[in-house]
């Protein structure tokens, strides 16, 4: 049984707090609190320690998705005092300036594939480029990105086959051609069938896509089967 969750960010925009009260109902394993904006980045870590998180077998963060060259010392020194060890911090390689200000974080952070639209990490060949600068850095992989950037789910495979030994993290959702995340659809699903052996099953998956509170548990479902080996589904 693969261990699952939702992303803050997805399910209520801006609003950890929001999020947890539409999870509360749900028994997911799996947490991710999204900051993915630098404003947002505070109020998050300062409340923490007052979060009942107890239900919960894995928790990751997910680091803001754009901040300047000024903030990026500080947006690193707050990440690493202030979010727990034990959790995965998830980061776009394209907010990096200077990337010694994350290699101290070791296999904590966890490198994202990105969408078509960023300038790097969307391929095996870009996120080797990123790993040479941060070699203890784990893989943080977004099955939706990938079928963006290749609907033939090729560069996919490349990531997951180069870079599977770095796996801690999976981002599911379908990707849309404006790169926002929505539900997944039954052609996404059949996709990300077709690298689903490569992932283990004890690798934590995140949900992304953004849905009401009624949706979770469909999504949910739709992501387990999208996880599910094209042999597995036939069996």
């Amino acid at each position: 049984m693969r261990m699952i969750g939702f992303s803050s960010g997805a399910i209520a925009y801006g609003d950890f707090r929001l999020a947890l009260d539409m999870l509360s109902g749900v028994k997911l394993a799996c947490l991710e609190l999204s900051a993915l904006r630098v404003s947002e980045l505070e109020n998050l870590v300062e409340a923490l320690p007052d979060l009942d998180l107890s239900g919960y077998a894995y928790i990751s963060f997910h680091a803001p998705s754009s901040f300047s060259k000024e903030q990026e010392k500080w947006v690193s020194d707050i990440l690493y005092s202030s979010v727990p060890e034990g959790w995965p911090i998830v980061m776009h390689p394209d907010t990096i300036h200077d990337f010694s200000h994350w290699r101290r974080f070791g296999k904590r952070l966890a490198i994202e594939n990105m969408d078509r639209r960023k300038p790097v990490g969307r391929s095996a060949q870009e996120l080797h480029s990123i790993f040479q600068q941060l070699p203890d850095a784990s893989l943080c992989f977004d099955v939706g990105h990938a079928r963006q950037c290749d609907a033939s789910m090729t560069e996919a495979f490349l990531i997951l086959s180069n870079l599977g030994n770095r796996l801690v993290q999976v981002h599911i959702s379908e990707v849309n051609s404006a790169s926002q995340h929505d539900p997944i659809s039954h052609g996404a699903k059949l996709a990300f069938q077709q690298i689903a052996r490569l992932i283990p099953d004890n690798i934590p998956v995140i949900v992304e896509s953004k849905v009401s509170a009624p949706q979770i548990q469909r999504e949910i479902q739709q992501a387990i089967e999208s996880l599910m080996s094209r042999v597995a589904c036939m069996a």
